[in-house]
């Protein structure tokens, strides 16, 4: 058996879908080719008029701009399987499609590289910090409203170059990017939870496929974490109760102490100013329940007001 593992084009993509290869590889003997799929999300980010992602989604009005095309391919037959970036993932799964892995989650944390070695406290009143998510703005608004908090687009590379050409003092990228390309030795700071939540499903990549492939689920399914798909599930189902999506300010992170499941959220305002934080936590098998229960108490803690302050209404998804 031969399968095709549908992919978009970037670096970081590209290295998802081969280790995905590799492991199906090593796990069944199992052969693969890559199909490169250019995505909604892709076409409206790069070039000259490129966009961030809140853009995008705003103006076309489309959830899910990075995985549409991939889901397409899926359920036309073109591809076998589809890998994904957790984060980029809407709540609602097509019918038809499922998620059979969820692969071991990198570091989900996020990540400071600066030029001259500085961290967030040393770095001067007015730098100049590059980041398109508003969730990572929020709270770097909120720590040191003192920053020039400006959008930074393209894939990891060429924020780096951006940064090196001087253009940022600084930029805040996902940890699990950098370490996976092997990039790892940029880091100027880690930044903990206390500091920046990360996005829901954050490090975390998920195996896409038809659910009427039995075969195919029974493959990738033994790829699968469950520690990983316990925090992500909990993650997804507090972002699922918020119906919010990618470019709503929230963070959130789910860790699993022995037998149980702590949960921390925090919804921003996008200038950082108003927060709700709350956190909950129970047995790892109550993961989605975790989720939605936190959700539910953030709405009540006024989550829902902040969100529309930022800008967002909560029917506006990924």
């Amino acid at each position: 058996m031969k399968l095709r593992i549908g992919t978009r084009g970037s670096a970081l993509a590209l290295w998802q879908a081969n280790y995905v290869a590799d492991r199906l590889s090593q796990l069944h003997g199992i052969e693969t080719d890559l199909v490169r799929i250019r995505t909604s999300g892709d076409h409206f980010a790069s070039g000259p008029d490129a966009r961030s992602v809140a853009q995008i989604s705003a103006q076309i009005g489309m959830k899910g701009v990075f995985i549409k095309e991939l889901e397409e391919a899926l359920l036309s037959g073109a591809i076998d399987l589809a890998v994904h970036s957790m984060k980029d993932v809407p709540t609602e799964t097509p019918a038809g499609l499922a998620f059979p892995a969820i692969t071991r989650r990198e570091d989900p944390r996020d990540c400071l590289i600066s030029r001259k070695g500085r961290t967030l406290k040393t770095l001067p009143a007015g730098a100049r910090i590059g980041t398109s998510s508003l969730r990572r703005q929020a709270q770097l608004r909120h720590h040191r409203p003192d920053f020039d908090v400006v959008d930074l687009r393209g894939n990891v590379d060429t924020r780096l170059r951006k940064l090196e050409s001087g253009e940022y003092d600084a930029i805040v990228v996902a940890v699990a990017g950098v370490n996976r390309l092997g990039l790892t030795d940029k880091v100027t700071q880690m930044l903990e939870e206390d500091v920046m939540l990360p996005a829901v499903g954050q490090g975390a990549l998920g195996i896409e496929t038809r659910s009427d492939a039995t075969e195919i689920v029974r493959l990738a399914a033994a790829l699968d974490h469950a520690d990983s798909r316990a925090c992500v599930t909990a993650e997804r189902a507090l972002l699922q109760t918020l119906q919010g999506g990618c470019q709503v300010p929230l963070g959130a992170l789910a860790q699993l102490r022995g037998d149980r499941l702590d949960l921390d959220a925090a919804v921003f305002s996008a200038s950082g100013a108003e927060f709700v934080r709350r956190h909950d936590d129970g047995p790892v098998a109550d993961a989605r329940a975790i989720g939605a229960r936190l959700g539910a108490a953030l709405l009540d803690s006024g989550a829902d007001e902040i969100l529309r302050l930022a800008g967002r209404t909560l029917g506006q998804g990924r």
